[in-house]
């Protein structure tokens, strides 16, 4: 926990990704063809958004990821590396091309994603600090590399996307919180089925309350209700696991950090891109 008045050291670790995102007026079926409106890229993926939405804190933030050689790792390194000021970016890399993602929003704000490929990630046999995640308040962990997560148990506090139960049990390691969607079926097991059992695992579920399981119950915290209309759903779990990392840096206990963090990926549902909605982190 970061000492009164003094910013969280904060690290996401993860993969950040080549996105290109626009509006179709529906997901195409066999035979169709779409047309992409309003096409825009940003540097996204489950990392690349939780970094956005920590870079609207006061967070001593860092990004541990890996970037292609080619030029949309180029522009997805220039993208996060003028984030705002103050962020550090601790960039592997890779002699490869940088995966690209092509999101759809449909008229219902419902995201589609086309993947070329699966995403770069750092690994602990990188070059790169992982020694100073051991002074870190907190770290949210998407990546895939056991030893990378291993090094990532040295902070504070420890949160891991729910989809990766594979990767936690081949480090061994315990996070504090693992956090997924009730609605994913890449993040909705359940707590037994994760090994080591984490301290705690939350499962949001849209606007309906905020599931937390841990060894002595479930409980439930409310969560605002969405926008009306949805625009885009596109990032939302993602800008809620950032924001629940930065609540628990400092210090708030699990239930109050989930009741905080729940507006913020509410924020997202009011615009079809992310970046453009997500909400300031106060405290």
């Amino acid at each position: 926990m970061a000492a009164p008045g003094i910013a969280p050291r904060i690290a996401v670790v993860g993969h950040v990704e080549h996105v290109t995102l626009g509006r179709v007026r529906a997901v195409p079926g066999p035979g169709d063809i779409a047309h992409l409106e309003a096409p825009r890229f940003l540097a996204g993926g489950g990392g690349g958004l939780a970094f956005w939405q920590l870079c609207r804190s006061r967070a001593d933030l860092h990004l541990f990821s890996a970037f292609g050689d080619d030029d949309g790792g180029r522009a997805v390194l220039a993208a996060v590396r003028a984030a705002r000021p103050g962020v550090t970016v601790h960039a592997a890399a890779r002699a490869a091309p940088h995966p690209r993602v092509v999101v759809l929003i449909d008229d219902g704000g419902r995201r589609t994603i086309v993947v070329t490929g699966p995403p770069l990630q750092p690994a602990a046999s990188d070059p790169l600090p992982w020694e100073a995640l051991e002074g870190f308040d907190a770290v949210y962990f998407t990546g895939s590399d056991p030893g990378s997560l291993r090094r990532c148990r040295a902070a504070g506090r420890l949160v891991v996307t729910a989809r990766r139960a594979p990767v936690i049990a081949a480090a061994a390691v315990a996070p504090d919180v693992l956090v997924g969607s009730v609605n994913d079926p890449r993040e909705n097991a359940p707590l037994a089925a994760y090994q080591p059992a984490p301290g705690a695992l939350v499962l949001t579920d849209g606007g309906r309350p905020i599931r937390i399981d841990t060894a002595g119950g479930t409980a439930w915290v409310p969560a605002p209700p969405p926008p009306a209309p949805i625009r885009g759903d596109y990032g939302a779990g993602d800008s809620f696991a950032a924001a629940l990392t930065w609540f628990l840096a400092l210090g708030e206990p699990l239930p109050a950090a989930c009741a905080r963090a729940a507006p913020h990926g509410a924020a997202v549902l009011r615009a079809e891109d992310p970046l453009q909605s997500q909400a300031q982190l106060d405290g």
